[in-house]
């Protein structure tokens, strides 16, 4: 009788020790990038500049580990900025009937309901990913002009602000809101099933479906609570600018997706890391700094460009 012997799944061997070269790789580059902002410029690793470094990224951060999420599960979310202002307008618009509090509230039930819409449309209608939240995007940022009639609206309660300016040991509130969801969300995708899940099916949807994975209500999840995390850093960011205005966030989705793929997890779905993510976000807020040395735009896109050229 002839032995068979089986071989490992092609990478399956190996794959552990490429994501540690893949986040030694992006630990490389972000040390890299900080050594020579530091040189370049003596004010980078002050304190005050770390948190606000921080700080500034503190929106990206909040949203990007729920896209994390939702892109190793293979979908794609356009519509996270426009969302984002759409929460700001609500708050906006309701404070002086609800309290700031209540339409903080209804600005995030605002943006979940734009969440279920792209789940509903991507999940269920089966249209393209980035067709749907395309849509959502100009659906969102019309609805907010239309509720401020195009102006900036202020908004501004001492309670609310204590959200974006408010320090707990030091460090601002929105970064430990952002280290906290950065833990949740890791947590979530190393121990939990529905972590697992998310893996499988960018891995492979039909084998998923076909092992009795429930590949719908996973995505549609996996969508509300990207709408969920764009609300919330609406509110954060409401919250840190005391107004509210339509066309606020534009271009936040692109910066999300650049840091997420930057972190490693890649558009095809079923790969990537949420401490990938972390240096990712760290990568581009970096970069953002830049104009700490008077840098101009071209070069700070050429320097992202660059970063994500070396990871790939």
């Amino acid at each position: 009788m002839t032995r068979t012997v089986e071989r490992p799944a092609a990478g399956g061997v190996f794959a552990p020790l490429r994501r540690f070269q893949e986040g030694i790789g992006l630990l490389v580059i972000f040390a890299v990038i900080v050594v020579v902002m530091s040189r370049l410029s003596p004010f980078f690793l002050t304190p005050g500049n770390l948190l606000n470094l921080l700080l500034a990224s503190s929106t990206i951060s909040m949203i990007a580990v729920f896209t994390t999420m939702l892109m190793i599960g293979g979908g794609l979310d356009l519509s996270v900025g426009a969302v984002a202002a759409l929460t700001g307008i609500v708050i906006a618009e309701y404070q002086a009937t609800l309290g700031i509090w209540g339409a903080a509230g209804l600005g995030i039930v605002a943006a979940l309901l734009m969440g279920l819409l792209n789940g509903v449309m991507v999940t269920y209608v089966r249209i393209n990913p980035f067709i749907t939240t395309l849509a959502t995007m100009s659906l969102a940022r019309g609805i907010a002009f239309v509720l401020a009639d195009g102006l900036t609206v202020p908004v501004y309660e001492e309670s609310f602000a204590w959200l974006g300016e408010g320090l707990v040991l030091g460090i601002p509130v929105p970064v430990i809101v952002s280290a906290a969801l950065f833990i949740l969300v890791w947590i979530t995708l190393r121990y939990t099933t529905y972590g697992r899940a998310m893996y499988a099916m960018g891995g492979n949807a039909e084998a998923s479906r076909l092992a009795g994975l429930r590949i719908a209500r996973y995505r549609l999840m996996a969508y509300i609570l990207s709408g969920f995390s764009a609300g919330f850093a609406g509110v954060f960011l409401t919250s840190r600018l005391y107004a509210a205005a339509p066309q606020a966030a534009t271009g936040l989705e692109l910066s999300v997706i650049a840091a997420v793929v930057l972190g490693g997890t890649s558009l095809a779905g079923g790969k990537g890391t949420i401490l990938g993510t972390l240096f990712g976000v760290l990568i581009l807020g970096t970069l953002n700094n830049l104009s700490l040395i008077h840098i101009s735009e071209p070069t700070r896109l050429l320097s992202i460009s660059y970063a994500v050229f070396c990871l790939k």
